[in-house]
């Protein structure tokens, strides 16, 4: 249990650093930074052009390619108007859980890695064991998406990755991916009265969404033979229209707020490009036709591609052989996997405690959920060691 004691310590540690989303996280990076270089790995800080905010990326073992990443975010979602039993930042125990604010979601991961780097450290390994510890997934994975970019920089190429996500510790080897966009119209106002001698946005916004209703049964069809998902379709939904001032006068600003989750990338490039084509040569034209100024303005919140499942992938079998596990599943939520699966690497999810705790007051990981994950990282270590 010793190492139990002191991933809860680490845990606590952890937890103490608020690192919601829209604050920095660079206090955090640093402190794991000393704490990594302190027990002998190589360790990189990379900055984000955001002040404040910061990714870390470090490095057991020999250099080279063919390593085994180990993925988890720092930042956790807020805890603002949420009706919480203790301080959130304030690790508490009991009962066997530990409470606080990320405990699941997903410094408890983090704290497991940590626990194990002297470990690490001290073994003669046969492979890169790398730690990969992100900035801002929670708001689109923008941490992961600029690692990445790093990663392919340095023109290093790791065969796996294991994202340590809340499943309890469950081998998941499937997600659909998140795509968020904000599509504005910019018309021309007038009175209510004379409809033609203005550019409504709020109608052509509402075409806009007409189209995308089209594309979402359309995606029905689309679906993947043997897909495992539920819905087993590529799914669009409307999150918001907004425009508009008064009854009586023609809309001349809109807004349309809405997201889809492929379940193949075949589906991102064909709803993507459709509406593209839509807003460009349909409704654009007719807008301009009246007032050249007219535009149509597409912002990407954030494209954050899903986890394809694999007949072969050498991350799940790993993790399987580490765990006992002899099943992989799919889930709804999203992580920074498909990120890691871009750069070609084989990569599965697999975290200690539930996603139904994640983001909610009093979320808790379990201890037993702790000592499962560090057994894991353990085989992990043993794994790739050299043998006497």
């Amino acid at each position: 249990m010793a190492d139990f004691y002191s991933t809860r310590d680490i845990l606590a540690r952890l937890i103490a650093f608020p690192t919601v989303s829209a604050d920095p996280n660079r206090d955090l990076i640093d402190w794991i930074a000393d704490y990594l270089q302190g027990v002998g790995a190589r360790v990189e800080v990379l900055p984000s052009a955001e002040g404040g905010k910061a990714n870390l990326f470090a490095t057991f073992g020999p250099e080279g390619d063919a390593g085994v990443v180990l993925s988890g975010h720092t930042d956790v979602v807020p805890v603002a108007d949420q009706d919480w039993t203790s301080d959130p930042f304030e690790l508490r125990e009991a009962d066997g859980l530990l409470f606080g604010r990320g405990t699941c979601d997903m410094k408890g991961f983090i704290a497991c890695c940590l626990t194990l780097a002297p470990k690490l450290a001290d073994a003669e390994l046969t492979r890169p064991i790398h730690f990969a510890f992100t900035h801002d997934e929670e708001v689109g994975c923008l941490g992961a998406a600029e690692l990445v970019k790093a990663i392919t920089d340095r023109e290093l190429r790791p065969a796996m990755a294991i994202i340590g996500e809340p499943t309890e510790m469950r081998i998941i080897e499937g997600h659909k991916g998140c795509c968020e966009y904000t599509t504005r119209f910019h018309g021309l106002e007038g009175h209510g009265s004379a409809p033609d001698l203005g550019v409504n946005a709020a109608e052509y916004a509402v075409r806009y969404v007409g189209r995308l209703m089209e594309l979402r049964e359309e995606l029905k069809t689309r679906a993947p033979a043997l897909s495992g998902f539920e819905p087993p379709w590529t799914t669009i939904n409307i999150g918001g229209v907004h425009g508009g001032v008064a009854h009586n006068v023609i809309v001349g600003k809109a807004e349309v707020e809405w997201e889809f989750r492929p379940v193949q990338e075949r589906d991102f490039e064909f709803v993507t490009s459709e509406m593209a084509m839509f807003a460009g040569d349909v409704l654009l034209p007719e807008m301009q036709a009246v007032h050249p100024e007219a535009a149509i303005e597409t912002e990407v919140v954030g494209e954050v591609p899903g986890l394809e499942p694999m007949d072969e992938n050498a991350a799940r079998d790993l993790v399987a052989e580490l765990t006992g596990a002899n099943t992989a599943g799919l889930v709804a939520f999203g992580t920074e996997a498909g990120l890691f699966q871009g750069l070609g690497m084989n990569v599965v999810i697999c975290g200690p405690g539930s996603i139904e705790q994640a983001h909610k007051p009093d979320e808790f990981v379990a201890a037993d959920q702790l000592v499962a994950c560090l057994e894991m990282l353990e085989g992990l270590v043993e794994k790739f060691s050299v043998k006497a």
